[in-house]
């Protein structure tokens, strides 16, 4: 009980039940105001313009927000226009549809906030439908009255900023470290679950991608915002947090373990491991709890179980040495104490996050230069001839566009031919179901179809318990309220609250209520049938042919992220901007690498040729990532030795063969640019540089000299982990080669 009254909390004091608030406000009051002033048959038009232009209201900067709802009451006045002055002449409606349908989903190519403008333009085209007006006149003051709706609607958001300005980022950062938390204890089961591997695994490709979604929009809001103004103690906060958000989850991506390695090392020991697996679980946990703080606002919690999980982790290490005795126990131990030493950075970033909340003193300074953070910003590009660009059928969108706007055809015709009631609600469903791919699609269907049958079945029950116009008011907005909170957390509900209160609404204007759920479910289930018909038959976009540019991307981000690597170890301080901006890039890249493999397992069996293959190619793209990070993130925190010629030589060594992978994707001849006999020269060099200092390190013990320093117990992990992580990387870039190579053969070289 207590947990379902703290999710109520967070859910109350969230931004999405405010954002709830917020469009329930703007849509509630002009009718109040107009019903008290006698103009109520003005209302309708003004509450529409102010509900179609309120999907491009998310969370970014307040620039692209204005302009999103600004291009979307435009073109919402624009195509209600068009419609209203067709309807009379069908042939022109038909080809009216079609247009429209296949311009506007088009401009999708430019981004998610675009698509949300796109779907405001369709919505508002079917909408129409339901909108009778005869004359000139009448349209004219009827779209007039939608624009000062959407502009209405635009002073609202503007309002409800102003009152709340810092209510998207707190939600956003509550987000993302829960998140973050989530993926620490995944990593935890990773260290141990040896026969779930596979399954965790790609329950992190989702939460990675989760996670770096909510990055890129925290960058958006952080990096552009208040730039005239300037930064407020609110921003200052929030970008500290931000930026050990960001650090955190660098770290754990440098500690993807060879878990082969670790399931050789302490076979029949796996005991040894516990307290690092308990202190990954203890720190997300922290970070969830961290994550729930910052929406309710309480007192931070002790941070005492921290420190005894970190604790019990380093008395591990001395009692896997004192188990296993020294030399045997080096290996293993070194890996022990690589995981401590990450963990401990980890828990550093938790309590960096900790002093902000805490508002102390010397944590509200931010050294972060903005013309630095703004080179962290994806660029948007908005040139016309990026439309032009994807009119071909390689093009997803292109194909969705088309297959898009023959389901709205055949929707209409089939509404018109058979006189269906309110055909308008199956072109509705098909608008809101209908994806460029087909799993979500599917996905989205069934969750409509559910709740619009969970939404029915509670009204028809209200319904038959009570006919009283009151209720059904209060209940109206209430839903209208829950709907808009949840309909991007919870689909399935937001389409049950949706259905809600539409029966109610007609419910209020015509008393039989059971007609209207009647039409509702039926026009929703052929919506829905058409929708995933539509995707499965007509150009479909299945996920195992579209992965080629996604794959190139993340083989060139994977080369540029080791090259930047390198130029950190060479010279920190200068190259340090370089690192963090092909670090950020070469997560975005897997980011979406990971995206595209989760839309394939969403297709039907039929269609996901060579599963095992692309599988491999994914993580192969994610394990080369986590060990460029491991260097990354050791050479950032560590003080390193010079960098020797070996180091340099392999690191040729690997970006040539991430070349080879990108010049077989893109039909080009092969070059080998390295020696192989200088390449295991080096690779020799490197083992022999850890080696012996082993063997220096085992000479001092027999001496009686048990008591490292500081320094040779980091020159030691230096080696290991330098020499190690460089002949797996070169392991990695040979078999990703190799996979790269299969996966040309089978889908690029068929598709010339």
């Amino acid at each position: 009980m207590k947990k379902q009254l703290k999710n109520m909390e967070l859910f109350l004091k969230g931004s999405n039940f405010y954002k709830g608030i917020k469009i329930t406000f703007a849509v509630l009051m002009p009718l109040v105001v107009l019903y008290f002033l006698g103009f109520t048959e003005l209302a309708p038009p003004i509450i529409m313009g102010a509900f179609l232009n309120a999907t491009g209201d998310i969370p970014g900067s307040l620039k692209r927000k204005v302009n999103a709802i600004l291009i979307s009451i435009g073109l919402t006045m624009l195509i209600t226009t068009i419609i209203l002055f067709l309807k009379p002449y069908t042939p022109l409606l038909f080809v009216a549809i079609g247009i429209i349908t296949f311009v506007v989903s088009l401009l999708s190519i430019y981004g998610f906030r675009a698509s949300l403008v796109s779907f405001s333009g369709l919505l508002s085209m079917v909408i129409a439908f339901a909108i009778a007006k005869d004359t000139a006149s009448e349209i004219f003051t009827h779209v007039a009255l939608m624009g000062i709706g959407g502009l209405w609607y635009l002073l609202v958001s503007f309002i409800f900023q102003k009152i709340a300005p810092n209510k998207d980022e707190n939600q956003l950062l509550s987000d993302t470290l829960q998140l973050i938390g989530d993926y620490l204890k995944l990593r935890a089961r990773l260290l141990t679950k040896k026969n779930k591997r596979e399954e965790l695994i790609q329950q992190a490709f989702v939460l990675q991608t989760q996670i770096n979604e909510k990055h890129e929009t925290l960058r958006e809001v952080l990096f552009t915002g208040r730039k005239r103004s300037g930064r407020s103690h609110y921003d200052e906060k929030h970008l500290l947090i931000f930026i050990s958000t960001v650090n955190i989850f660098e770290l754990v991506e440098a500690k993807h373990l060879d878990y082969n390695e670790i399931d050789r090392l302490f076979l029949g020991k796996k005991r040894y491991l516990k307290a690092a697996k308990k202190l990954n679980k203890v720190m997300g946990n922290h970070l969830i709890t961290l994550s729930e703080l910052l929406i309710q606002k309480d007192k931070l919690t002790s941070k005492n179980a921290l420190l005894k999980a970190l604790t019990r982790a380093n008395s591990a290490i001395t009692q896997y040495v004192e188990d296993v005795k020294l030399p045997k126990a080096r290996e293993g131990a070194l890996v022990l104490r690589n995981l401590y030493d990450y963990q401990k950075l980890l828990l550093d970033e938790i309590r960096a996050i900790r002093r902000v909340m805490e508002n102390v003193t010397d944590a509200s300074k931010v050294s972060f230069k903005r013309q630095d953070g703004s080179q962290f910003l994806t660029l948007q590009e908005y040139r016309i001839n990026v439309i032009f660009q994807n009119l071909s059928f390689k093009s997803t969108l292109f194909r969705h566009a088309l297959r898009f706007t023959a389901a709205m055809i055949f929707g209409f015709t089939l509404g018109t031919i058979l006189e269906i009631h309110n055909t308008y609600w199956i072109l509705l469903s098909i608008i809101v179901i209908m994806r460029p791919n087909y799993g979500l699609t599917k996905e989205r269907s069934k969750d409509r179809v559910i709740g619009t049958l969970i939404g029915a079945a509670v009204a028809f029950g209200i319904v038959l318990l009570t006919q009283n116009v009151i209720i059904y008011s209060v209940l109206a907005v209430i839903s209208l309220t829950l709907a808009f909170a949840l309909i991007q957390q919870n689909y399935k509900s937001g389409a049950a609250l949706i259905t809600l209160n539409i029966i109610f609404v007609y419910s209020i204007i015509n008393p039989d209520a059971f007609q209207v759920i009647q039409y509702r479910i039926i026009d929703t289930v052929i919506g829905a049938a058409i929708a995933i018909i539509a995707n499965y038959t007509l150009w479909p976009s299945w996920e195992t042919n579209n992965l080629k540019d996604v794959l190139l991307n993340a083989l060139k981000k994977n080369k540029n992220y080791l090259l930047a690597t390198k130029e950190l170890y060479h010279d920190k301080n200068e190259n340090q901007l370089n690192y963090k901006i092909a670090r950020k890039e070469v997560f975005l890249a897997i980011s979406n690498l990971n995206a595209a493999f989760q839309r394939l397992t969403q297709d039907p069996k039929s269609k996901q040729k060579e599963f095992q293959l692309i599988y491999n190619l994914v993580t192969l793209n994610q394990t080369m990532v986590s060990a460029i990070a491991s260097i990354g993130s050791f050479i950032m925190n560590h003080n390193t030795t010079p960098v020797s010629k070996e180091f340099d030589a392999m690191i040729l060594k690997i970006t040539n063969t991430l070349q080879m992978s990108c010049d077989l994707l893109e039909g080009l001849p092969i070059e080998k640019k390295t020696d192989p006999e200088t390449i295991a020269d080096a690779q020799e060099k490197l083992l022999k540089t850890y080696h012996d200092l082993s063997l220096s390190r085992d000479e001092n013990i027999e001496k009686g000299l048990t008591k490292m320093s500081k320094k040779t117990l980091h020159h030691l992990q230096e080696a290991y982990l330098i020499s190690n992580q460089l002949v797996w990387l070169i392991s990695l870039s040979e078999n990703l080669k190799k996979a790269t190579g299969r996966y040309s053969k089978v889908f690029v070289e068929s598709n010339r």
